[in-house]
């Protein structure tokens, strides 16, 4: 017996508009207000004072951003790289038809589940020096071990580093074997009868290939570059000192800690910058290809 499924109805597009423009006028009404707020001299409460540009001036005045600026560079282009390559590896290892690849995928997208809090409390105890894997080294007879790099100044970046991409690669992994996927077998047909090693033809063929999954991957990154915040507040709490400070956790001290909501917007109209400089190039290149 057949078993008709019902025909889908096209929503009308008059029925979605007013839905598509409380989100959009909600959007934009929260950033036009904090836009407004940091041009103001508003402190525990909003202000209509108008001060100009003064609290961008302070923001760049403060080394405490200007170190949470350098931090967060830091961090995008070693997090992004990295999830690329371990992502794009681990794409490449399952699509070899290896056995067990449902097991596979799942334990390697699972750590994306859990949320960052959950990460970050995990990779501290794991990192922190006298226990978790500096004491494992010393019960397996390496008693001179020693793993400081959490409350180290100058390496406290690079553990943040490890532990976010351990948890992001999984995405990074199924959204390029997702690509991989859609690539057609004679081409490594075809390279095989020409003897082509197989890294040239990911190299020179495949990558540009998947040139639009990469660009999304790259925009996920980037957007989570951006926000970071869990992870840093659950591992370090920007410690030791000030030395993993980044952009959100500074907006969110003067926004609650310090009562400076001027500042704070300043600093969020300023995070918002990267995010449209990634954006606006996408969604110019998407209308070209839907004109073309």
């Amino acid at each position: 017996m057949r078993i008709r499924h019902p025909i889908r109805k096209a929503v009308p597009f008059a029925a979605l508009l007013p839905l598509a423009l409380t989100v959009v006028v909600g959007y934009l009404g929260t950033v036009l207000w904090s836009l407004k707020v940091s041009l103001s001299n508003s402190r525990s409460f909003p202000s209509d004072t108008f001060v100009g540009l003064a609290q961008y001036a302070r923001l760049f005045e403060n080394e405490r951003w200007l170190l949470s600026l350098h931090n967060l560079a830091l961090y995008g282009i070693l997090f992004i790289a990295a999830c690329m390559v371990i992502g794009f590896l681990l794409a490449v290892l399952i699509d070899q038809n290896v056995s067990g690849e449902g097991v596979l995928r799942t334990v390697f997208l699972y750590p994306y589940a859990m949320s960052f809090v959950a990460t970050g409390l995990v990779w501290q105890w794991m990192l922190t020096p006298g226990s978790g894997i500096e004491s494992a080294l010393h019960a397996f007879g390496f008693p001179d071990a020693r793993l400081d790099w959490i409350v180290d100044q100058d390496k406290v970046m690079y553990t943040i580093v490890i532990a976010t991409v351990w948890q992001a690669s999984g995405l990074v992994m199924a959204l390029m074997l997702a690509g991989l996927r859609g690539i057609d077998d004679e081409i490594w047909k075809a390279a095989r009868l020409d003897g082509i090693p197989a890294w040239r033809v990911y190299l020179s063929i495949v990558l540009p290939m998947l040139g639009p999954t990469i660009a999304t991957v790259f925009l996920l990154l980037s957007s989570a570059v951006v926000k970071l915040f869990d992870a840093v507040v659950a591992m370090t709490q920007g410690g030791p000192g000030t030395a993993s400070e980044v952009p959100a956790k500074f907006i969110m001290d003067h926004l609650f800690g310090r009562a400076n909501i001027a500042l704070a917007s300043a600093g969020a109209v300023m995070l918002l910058v990267p995010v449209l400089a990634l954006l606006a190039p996408y969604a110019y290149a998407r209308s070209r290809k839907g004109r073309a």
